[in-house]
């Protein structure tokens, strides 16, 4: 009744005259792929209650038997009755163990398509999530500020000087190059536009007032965010990846008085510094301009600045600078400490903590615009 099978094949042999299977060859992981074509229609368990017979079976494994599960599944959806004969021994044990575990396995559903309103109620959960948790890490932060200026002697100076000189020092060159090129190309704007009205002298009033009182301060945060903010978070987070945290903290010092404390007040300290740099530089730039399209002398051009605006502008631009500064220090950290075990999580985090560091400085600008404006300074 049955062909001859090639070697090291599984197959099944479903006899009409009475309800019975037969299990023959080799029901092995190599094998039973070709069985899913033998399986017969559901219309051929109809109204019968069929025997399983496994005599000329040659071997079975865990696959032989899930497929020998499979097929006892196809009988009970159809509500027929089986039982098995002749599997004895290891078989019957492995056979029972699949059949235990069977109905533990579910087949991976596609993930559902999200609909427009869902994703952006998911996004806001996100973000407010991720506030809360900043909120909490600002406070553990002020906590253990205040607890270390109640007690100066427990502060590490040489890491706070650490960071000024890696945040500020070195910093330097690119802070005044771009604030120098800033001032270059607000004059040069300028420049072109008063000329037409004779009006070159006030491109110190256009220059001065912006650099001062807005931009100098901005465009050195956005730098040090890109720069320091991404830092923190990189270092931070590598510590993180490979537990040197766990072992600050198993051997009793606390990582925000070793990586937190110290980067936000060196950042306090150099933020200002670099802003007075920028200051200088932009409005060197601005001169060098004026000299050269308007043919504004550089003593005419200091003699003028002033005249056009008060020591209030000039000291409102560096105030904002220690406000900038605790915003990226403290992204950056946090960011840091929400690095994860995965590959790719420092480098996410980075990301974003350059992104938010940025934004919440346009923020806080914004803010002290409106502020100063109530107050009119």
């Amino acid at each position: 009744m049955t062909a001859r099978l090639p070697p090291k094949s599984a197959g099944l042999v479903f006899e009409d005259e009475r309800p019975r299977v037969r299990l023959t060859g080799y029901w092995v992981t190599t094998a039973v792929a070709s069985l899913d074509d033998l399986m017969p229609s559901p219309g051929w368990w109809s109204g019968r209650a069929v025997i399983i017979d496994a005599g000329e079976l040659q071997a079975l494994d865990t696959a032989g038997a899930w497929s020998l599960g499979k097929l006892i599944g196809a009988l009970e959806s159809q509500q027929r009755e089986w039982r098995i004969e002749h599997l004895e021994g290891h078989r019957r044990t492995l056979f029972d163990l699949v059949q235990s575990r069977r109905l533990e396995i579910r087949p991976v559903e596609p993930p559902r398509r999200q609909g427009t309103l869902e994703q952006l109620g998911r996004a806001s959960h996100d973000h407010l999530k991720v506030s809360g948790a900043l909120l909490g890490f600002i406070g553990e932060s002020a906590a253990a500020l205040f607890n270390r200026l109640m007690r100066p002697r427990h502060l590490r100076l040489r890491l706070i000087l650490a960071e000024v000189e890696e945040a500020g020092v070195r910093a330097v060159p690119i802070v005044a190059l771009l604030s120098f090129l800033l001032g270059v190309t607000l004059a040069y704007q300028g420049s072109v536009q008063l000329r037409i009205y004779g009006a070159n002298i006030y491109i110190v009033d256009l220059t001065a007032l912006t650099i001062f009182r807005e931009l100098a301060s901005l465009m050195t945060a956005v730098i040090v965010a890109g720069r320091t903010g991404a830092a923190y978070t990189a270092e931070i987070g590598t510590m993180k990846v490979t537990e040197e945290l766990d072992a600050l903290r198993t051997i009793g010092i606390p990582p925000f008085d070793l990586l937190v404390l110290p980067r936000v007040l060196g950042l306090v300290i150099t933020l200002p510094l670099l802003t007075l740099l920028a200051d200088v530089t932009g409005i060197f730039g601005a001169m060098l301009m004026a000299k050269s399209l308007l043919d504004i002398s550089f003593q005419s051009f200091l003699d003028r600045i002033p005249e056009a605006i008060s020591m209030s502008s000039f000291v409102l631009g560096l105030v904002k600078a220690p406000v900038f500064a605790v915003i990226i220090a403290t992204v950056g950290c946090f960011q840091g400490f929400r690095v994860t075990g995965a590959a790719d999580s420092v480098g996410r985090q980075t990301t974003l903590s350059v992104v938010q560091s940025i934004f919440l400085v346009i923020v806080a600008d914004a803010a002290f615009s409106v502020l100063f404006s109530w107050f009119g300074i």
